[in-house]
């Protein structure tokens, strides 16, 4: 399965956006992002499925929390950031 992680400016958007997700029958998950995903000012993810990446991602915007990047997770594990 294929999944996607969205990352924010801070862990209170993280929440927000997991709370939101979560009550509107999304399955996310919040985690801490990679080091190397730190570094770039992002310390907090959702990690969710990819056939719902794209309703998930709306309804965040529609709601004003701010997405800072989204990263898709291919097969060997590797993140690769994807246009939002």
């Amino acid at each position: 399965m294929r999944f996607y992680f969205i990352t924010f400016r801070s862990v209170t958007y993280a929440q927000q956006g997991e709370r939101l997700l979560k009550g509107s029958g999304f399955r996310c998950a919040l985690q801490r992002t990679p080091r190397w995903m730190e570094e770039q000012g992002c310390g907090y993810a959702l990690k969710i499925r990819a056939a719902e990446i794209e309703p998930a991602t709306a309804l965040l915007a529609q709601r004003q929390i701010p997405i800072r990047r989204v990263y898709l997770q291919s097969k060997d594990g590797q993140l690769e950031e994807v246009p939002t």
